[in-house]
């Protein structure tokens, strides 16, 4: 979908009400929503996601497009899919309880992740990260811009959109499934292939997108190139432990739990922060460490930053000494 020239403005938060439901796959829900008063909603670019509002707390969900629109049309409804995770902490198992006419609260759409205007375009997915390939490669294709589409998956029962994807994007796309060896997704060979004003995308599993920064990155392709979101929160990990967190402007200590991120236990404590994803992908709540080192779990910082120890991204980053002092 492409902006808007003059986007209706979305008054937060704004009511949706589920307008119809379908089961792509085993795990995978499709619903789309419609404005609780049935009128038009806010354009978005390619790449948005809207954040719901839900009894688990806030969730975010990317927008999907496999028609473009003009310029001047706000759609009359919103599509998305939703996987039901294994460990689901009530986010995805909410939406799939979902029924017609049902309504929820969400923000306006809004966009970490967008298209580079009139570049060729390499797209990497890995399993639910499909959703907001779609609408940029529809908005690609619409464009008459070069790309290429690369989607992977555990199986082929497991893939949303197979089908549709397959009519619509026809020898641009190429299908991968774990099961099917012979199909394999060979990142160094996509990094080998880029072409001189190329841009990557993907969003997946961060285990995939760390293999794809890594092969771009020696293939000597710019980081500028290289665009990414992780569709999921950086997993608690078995082992963690509480450690200290001090703001040194104030000279505040708190300790952030196992289970807890840095971000939660400092705005539950009364510091004012910024920030966005709460993924570790998209650099907005990125601190400077005074002291103290820290436990990397980001997709944002390339290997030598990391290494070097002086910025973290706050909302899903811990730390592996006793204390971290912030520079906030």
């Amino acid at each position: 979908m492409f902006p808007a020239k003059e986007t209706q403005k979305l008054v937060e938060p704004v009511r949706l009400k589920v307008s119809s439901t379908r089961m792509l796959t085993d795990t995978v829900r499709e619903l789309v929503f419609v404005g609780s008063d049935n009128g038009t909603l806010a354009g978005y670019t390619p790449g948005a996601h809207v954040k719901f509002d839900l009894p688990a707390g806030e969730r975010s969900y990317s927008l999907i497009d496999f028609a473009a629109v003009a310029e001047d049309n706000n759609p009359a409804s919103y599509r998305f899919a939703v996987q039901l995770e294994v460990q689901s902490t009530g986010g995805s198992s909410y939406m799939h309880g979902l029924k017609p006419g049902d309504a929820v609260a969400v923000s306006a759409p809004q966009n970490d992740f967008p298209l580079v205007a009139s570049k060729p375009a390499l797209l990497i997915a890995g399993g639910i990260g499909i959703t907001p390939m779609i609408s940029m490669a529809t908005a690609l294709a619409y464009q008459g811009t070069a790309f290429r589409f690369h989607y992977a998956c555990r199986t082929q029962a497991a893939m949303a959109y197979r089908e549709e994807l397959a009519a619509q994007f026809g020898d641009n796309l190429t299908l991968h499934f774990d099961d099917e060896p012979e199909t394999a997704l060979d990142i160094a060979a996509l990094a080998a292939s880029m072409e001189a004003d190329e841009h990557v995308y993907v969003c997946g599993p961060k285990g995939m997108i760390e293999a794809v920064k890594s092969a771009m990155e020696a293939a000597g392709i710019s980081q500028d190139r290289i665009h990414f979101e992780l569709f999921t929160s950086a997993a608690d990990q078995s082992g963690d432990v509480a450690f200290e967190v001090e703001v040194h402007a104030t000279g505040e200590v708190f300790t952030v739990p196992p289970g807890k991120t840095i971000v939660e236990v400092l705005e539950a404590g009364g510091i004012d922060l910024i920030h966005d994803c709460l993924r570790g992908d998209c650099g907005i709540c990125q601190t400077d460490i005074i002291d103290g080192i820290p436990d990397h779990r980001d997709v944002v910082l390339s290997d030598s930053e990391k290494a070097e120890g002086k910025v973290m991204q706050i909302c899903v980053s811990r730390a592996k000494s006793a204390r971290l002092v912030l520079d906030l």
